[in-house]
């Protein structure tokens, strides 16, 4: 025991070594590496961590590895417990207003992406509303309004181009801005480090010291309590302040479960805008551009094929056209129709061809709606009739690509100009009856067209 009191850095390092060949390298580091034995007290152990949170994460996650790891090193019966390093409170800078937060710390978070700017964007009416809002925010940041501005959508529909888009032309408009751009993955591993190394002050300023906080993929924060308490206080001391807070995030924030209640309450405070997946016109816009810009040429009748099978994100567009120009350069073969197939039946598995039918979706409208198929595609004008058959004509073009003519000649044989105001009217409803909205999405979830 005396030799143990004589050297107690001696000592925990003899358990600290034990230690380490029973765990991780990174775990060490983490964990164990920040804890300095202080004393040793009637055959205990005093150790010193950085704060509260650190000690609880140690004595729920590793209690038993250093108990063991103790036993093992020592032939005696030997405890430990845990005291918590003071903060030095006259080392704290000024107030979080004061200008000294505007140092050149946050300048590593602004690693915005110069690609990503509204010019690129290309507007359809499944996004256009999310990309007014975001302009919008660009030109007035901190106006209360939009604060928050939540962009919530699927993979790949463009939330993250819209953030960046956000940051780079307020920079245009506001030079001196200080933007914090970041993922929620991000916040959250700065929040651990700055518990490990006690830092935590240090982590406030950096964040609170913004002027544009953007934060992608939220729904990440579930479950992580603290990280949560956390970007709480963050959010508040900016909100107030009259700064501007941008998140994107998987899906609309009420129906995010494992977050807090009160971080609910601040999203839904804001301005919450969805992204859709891109319909047949916006998915043949994407793939004009996107050609364009990696120098591809395509003729239209195979841009339109890959819009009729590729349909469920930008991302998955811009996708085939570089596997298109991948194979045609690294194989040194012409693109062709059969190429262009071939690449396509790699993008969407091998379904190629007539899974999807107009009759499939009149079905599965006539499901939802309870309105009889010969109803449907009949000649009554009854509003609930008319309502299902302007769905059913919108989702036969918005996911199938099917020519205005030929959905007119399936319904009834009505005008291409009949279809044309059956689309406008459905994508009118859709951003003004909840109800609308609900319907479609869910018809395209059963019929294997969803973001989500």
């Amino acid at each position: 025991m005396d030799n143990i009191k004589n050297n107690i850095a001696d000592a925990w390092g003899r358990v600290h070594l034990e230690l380490k060949s029973k765990l991780p390298g990174h775990a060490i580091h983490a964990w164990f590496d920040p804890i300095v034995p202080v004393s040793f007290v009637e055959n205990v152990f005093v150790l010193e961590v950085p704060n509260q949170f650190f000690l609880e994460w140690i004595e729920s996650h590793y209690k038993e590895e250093i108990e063991d790891s103790i036993k093992s090193t020592f032939s005696v019966s030997i405890g430990y417990r845990f005291s918590i390093k003071k903060e030095i409170v006259n080392e704290i800078p000024g107030a979080l207003t004061n200008e000294n937060l505007r140092m050149d710390k946050t300048k590593k978070f602004n690693n915005l992406n110069s690609k990503y700017t509204f010019n690129n964007f290309i507007v359809g009416g499944n996004n256009e509303f999310a990309k007014t809002a975001a302009d919008a925010v660009s030109k007035n940041p901190g106006e209360q309004n939009f604060n928050p501005l939540i962009i919530y959508g699927g993979v790949g529909l463009g939330k993250t181009h819209l953030m960046h888009a956000i940051g780079n032309k307020a920079l245009e408009n506001y030079p001196d801005l200080n933007i914090v751009n970041i993922t929620s993955e991000q916040f959250t591993l700065d929040f651990v480090n700055s518990l490990r190394k006690n830092k935590t002050i240090e982590f406030a300023q950096n964040y609170r010291a913004s002027d544009i906080l953007l934060i992608d993929d939220i729904q990440f924060f579930r479950g992580k309590e603290q990280t949560q308490e956390q970007f709480f206080h963050t959010f508040n001391v900016l909100h107030q302040s009259g700064k501007q807070i941008v998140l994107t995030a998987d899906k609309f924030p009420g129906e995010m479960k494992g977050l807090q209640s009160r971080l609910l309450s601040r999203f839904n405070s804001g301005l919450c805008v969805d992204v859709q997946p891109p319909n047949f016109e916006l998915r043949v816009a994407i793939l004009l551009e996107k050609a364009e810009q990696n120098g591809l040429t395509l003729d239209y009748s195979s841009i339109e094929f890959i819009a009729q099978h590729v349909k469920n994100n930008v991302r998955d567009l811009e996708g085939t056209i570089i596997r298109l120009l991948a194979k045609s350069s690294l194989l040194n073969i012409e693109i062709n129709n059969s190429l262009v197939t071939e690449v396509v039946k790699e993008r969407v598995g091998g379904k190629i061809g007539n899974e999807l039918s107009i009759e499939n979706i009149v079905k599965k409208v006539s499901q939802f709606s309870q309105i009889a198929e010969k109803e449907i595609v009949g000649k009554s004008r009854k509003m609930e009739i008319a309502e299902a058959r302007q769905i059913s004509m919108y989702l036969c073009r918005d996911i199938m690509g099917v020519s205005l003519n030929n959905i007119g000649l399936f319904f009834g044989g009505r005008d291409h100009t009949t279809v044309m105001h059956a689309l406008k009217t459905v994508d009118n409803k859709q951003l003004k009856n909840k109800r609308m909205k609900e319907m479609i999405t869910s018809i395209r979830k059963d019929l294997g067209f969803s973001f989500i």
